[in-house]
C-alpha cells in the first residue's frame, strides 16, 4: 500500500510541475473563476462545449501542488466527455475526495484515485474540489465567482 501512495504522490507532484492544459482558450464559450481563500488558490477555467460535449477545457492559476495537479488531471480526463459525464465523474470525485466515495466509484476514477488520500486532510479536500466546482459553476454557465468558503 505504501509503494501505491508513494505512486500517486508521484503523479501529483508531475501534473503540479508540468501541468496539462495550462494555458488560456481563445474565445472560450464559457469561463468561470474560483478563489480558495483559505490555501489562496485562485484559477480561471475556459471551456469549448459543442452541443453536449467538452470539446476543449483548459485553466489557468495559481495555488498549491494538489489543486493545480487537480485541475491539470481534471482538464485531461474530461476532454471529449459528454456534460452527463463530467457531472457523473464530478460526483464520484467529490464523495471520493470528502472520505464519502465506495470502492467500487474509486475504481472508476482512474489517475484520479490519486487524490483519495485527501479525504484525510479535510482542509485539502477544498483545494482538490476548487477546479471541480468551478467547472461546474462554467458547465452551468454562472456568471458568478466560485469561493471554497
Amino acid at each position: 500500500m505504501d509503494e501505491l501512495r508513494e505512486l500517486y504522490q508521484e503523479v501529483i507532484l508531475d501534473h503540479n510541475k508540468k501541468p496539462r492544459n495550462f494555458h488560456a482558450l481563445p474565445e472560450p464559450a464559457r469561463k468561470s473563476e474560483g478563489y480558495n481563500p483559505l490555501c489562496g488558490d485562485r484559477l480561471t477555467i475556459y471551456l469549448h462545449v459543442k452541443g453536449d460535449v467538452i470539446a476543449d477545457v483548459a485553466f489557468q492559476g495559481s495555488g498549491c501542488a494538489i489543486f493545480k495537479a487537480s485541475a491539470s488531471m481534471m482538464t485531461s480526463a474530461l476532454k471529449g466527455k459528454t456534460l452527463m459525464d463530467a457531472q457523473v465523474l464530478f460526483e464520484r470525485f467529490h464523495r471520493v475526495v470528502s472520505g464519502q466515495g465506495t470502492a467500487e466509484e474509486l475504481e472508476t476514477l482512474g489517475s484520479l484515485r490519486a487524490f483519495a488520500g485527501v479525504s484525510e486532510f479535510p482542509a485539502r479536500v477544498k483545494c482538490a474540489t476548487l477546479a471541480w466546482h468551478t467547472l461546474k459553476a462554467g458547465l452551468e454557465n454562472k456568471q458568478t465567482a466560485i469561493s471554497t468558503e
